[in-house]
Parts: C-alpha cells; structure tokens; sequence
C-alpha cells in the first residue's frame, strides 16, 4: 500500500532524540523542558482523594465546571478581566492539544499563519497538516526583537492567524507592552486571529510582567490564548491544559475539541480545583524559578559557555562560539556523549536552519543536578 504522508518532512522531534541519547549515554538531561523534582505532595493527594471517590467516568466536554470556575477567579486575581468560565473556557489535554485544537478550528487548506521563529516546534506541523501555509519571521540572537514595521509586509489577505509565544521558547524572551500594543494595531482591521501560547505565564523574571493576551480587550475579543498545568505546577506528564476565549471563538474550538479528546482527565481536574483555592501555590513561581536560572548561571560562571538574557520561561540559551564553530547539531550530540550534558541546538526551532551557534539548556532541576552540570560544562 501507498501511503501519502501530510507531513513529508516531519521526523522525530529533537527533544525525542536528544533525551534518548542522554539516556543512553548516562548524560544529565537538560534538553527536554521537564524538572527532575516532584510536584507538590498535596496535589497528587487531592488528585488520588478523586481517585478513590470513584470520580474517574468521563468529565464533561468543556471540563469540570469547579476548575473553570477557579480558573475565572484566577484570571481575574492576575489581570483583573473577568472570563465567563462556561462560554470562555476549555480544559484540554495540556497545552499541545489546545493549540493544535485551536490551529485545526480556524485554519484551512491555504491560510495563512505567521509564526515567529525560532518557534516551539509544534506550530508548523499542526499548521501544514489542516493544509494551512506557514510564514515565518526571523527573529536574530541576541535579542530576538521584532521588527514590527517589518512584520506588517508579511500580511495579506491569505493571513488568518499570527501565533505569539511569551515567554517564548526556546529563546527565554518576554513580549513586552509595546510589543502588545503594536501587535493591536497590527491587527485593528480584518479577521485575523491571534493565537497565544502562554504556558509560561508564572515564570517571568527581573521585574517584569506578564503581558497576557488577556490584559488588552481589542487583542482579547479576537484571541485564543492556551496555558499549562503541568508547566506551572511541575507535572508535564499529567498533560492538562486550557484554552481561553471569548464566546463565538470559543464554540468553534469545542466543536473540533469534542472530537479530538472529548474530554480530559478527571480526578487530575477536580484535584487542580481544589489545589487553585490557594493562590500561593502558583504566585510564587517567579521567585523560584529565578533561583534556579541564578543557580544555573552560577554553576556555568568559568565555563567558555556565554549567557544570553533569560526573561521568562525554564530554559537558559548559550552561545558556544568561544568552544566550537562546529554545527549546533553536531555540537549538541558531541556535548551529550563526551561531555555528559545534554542540550537542544536552536537551529531546529528555524525553517531556514539558522545556526547562530546558541543551544537551549533547561534549569528545571534540582540544584544537586543544576551543579553536576556545571561542573561537566566548565570543562568543556
């Protein structure tokens, strides 16, 4: 039999590969975003008081109606909006499922969608497979700015969807307010939609803010903007998610989500319910994940490894220029077998391949492995 494939170029994913090579060469893992610590003992103690409720049938469709409640209140404690938790929320099977249920709602067979890259590497796959075209913005180390007068050439009227990611990974960088209000008026006629990938939002450094989506009204009312449970709370396994959007969008979501996954875990989200009556457990993210990015960057002083800036997110960028002019690729593969750290080389984040010599460490890990690291780095 022939098999006409709808992603031809699509392989596995470098984090697949890179993980499998760590194992395999007993490397210390920070390539694949994930923390090698547990989450919270009370929250998997809810989850299995669910569990043994017998609260383990299907859910309904949209989600429990407790944890869309408590995610309104969330909401409206962070950015003061007030989100109907019936009509504007959707709870999905984590955040990859969100946003390919929201690519798959709204875009057809030659649309246009504008990504900025380098992008998470779901975005174009998810794109090409409902036959949408991908057109990509490069965005250049160190600073990874956009040039927002030089977006504006990008759209025309195939542009259906722009898809922002802050805090961004790979790149550890934040969209600031003049990002947001140039990205309004970017979009002030038409019926382009937005789709906002946030599942960052807790982790933003230095003084900053979060710019949600969901803080500009005009940016809101045409917005699909997904987030992270097992980001935020350090269970990327549990893959729960959610979806926010306003009414007429939101009904179009669920139409394709009700048919993807129906509906999602259910102990997990009555255990999540409870566990957001405590805004603290999420509040304090910033200030714990600063201490990891601190401790990462304390480890590597000394090492020929040079920091870029990290706003936001649990990955560190490196430029390697001062060890090797090799491939980022090839660097990576080498670092993981010789050196025994594992890293993610950037240039897969980009069509184009661009190799600016940068590769992506994840600091989502306890100390004890944040400092084996280091010293392993030190002397590479």
């Amino acid at each position: 039999m022939i098999v006409s494939s709808k992603l031809p170029g699509v392989g596995t994913t470098i984090f697949t590969v890179m993980s499998a090579l760590a194992q395999e060469h007993g490397a210390i893992n920070l390539a694949q975003g994930f923390p090698d610590y547990p989450s919270s003992q009370r929250l998997s103690e809810l989850v299995a008081h669910y569990m043994y409720q017998g609260y383990n049938q299907y859910a309904p469709m949209a989600g429990v109606p407790l944890l869309r409640q408590r995610i309104a209140e969330k909401i409206d404690g962070l950015y003061g909006v007030q989100i109907n938790p019936d009509t504007e929320i959707t709870i999905t099977a984590g955040a990859a499922q969100g946003l390919f249920t929201a690519i798959g709602a709204f875009v057809s067979p030659g649309d246009e969608v504008i990504v900025f890259e380098p992008a998470y590497d779901s975005y174009r796959p998810s794109i090409e497979v409902f036959g949408g075209v991908t057109k990509s913005f490069e965005l250049t180390a160190p600073d990874y700015t956009i040039d927002w007068d030089q977006l504006r050439r990008l759209i025309n009227m195939k542009t259906r969807m722009i898809i922002i990611n802050t805090p961004q990974n790979p790149t550890g960088k934040i969209l600031k307010p003049a990002d947001m209000q140039a990205l309004e008026k970017l979009v002030s006629s038409g019926d382009i939609i937005i789709l906002s990938d946030e599942v960052y939002e807790h982790l933003v450094y230095d003084g900053y803010e979060h710019q949600s989506i969901l803080r500009y009204p005009n940016l809101r009312e045409r917005a699909l903007a997904v987030y992270s449970f097992g980001k935020t709370f350090h269970n990327t396994g549990w893959r729960v998610g959610y979806c926010v959007a306003p009414p007429t969008l939101t009904a179009e979501f669920r139409k394709v989500h009700q048919f993807n996954v129906f509906s999602v875990n259910t102990p997990v989200q009555y255990g999540l319910a409870d566990f957001l009556e405590d805004p603290h457990e999420y509040l304090g993210l910033g200030t714990f994940f600063t201490h990891k990015r601190d401790a990462f960057l304390d480890v590597i002083h000394g090492s020929r490894f040079r920091p870029l800036q990290t706003e936001g997110s649990y990955f560190q960028n490196c430029d390697y220029s001062q060890i090797s002019d090799e491939p980022d690729v090839d660097f990576c593969r080498r670092l993981t077998i010789e050196h025994g750290v594992a890293a993610i080389p950037i240039s897969v984040f980009y069509q184009s391949k661009r190799d600016d010599k940068i590769v992506r460490f994840c600091f989502a890990k306890k100390d004890e492995t944040l400092e084996l690291a280091g010293e392993r780095l030190r002397k590479v």
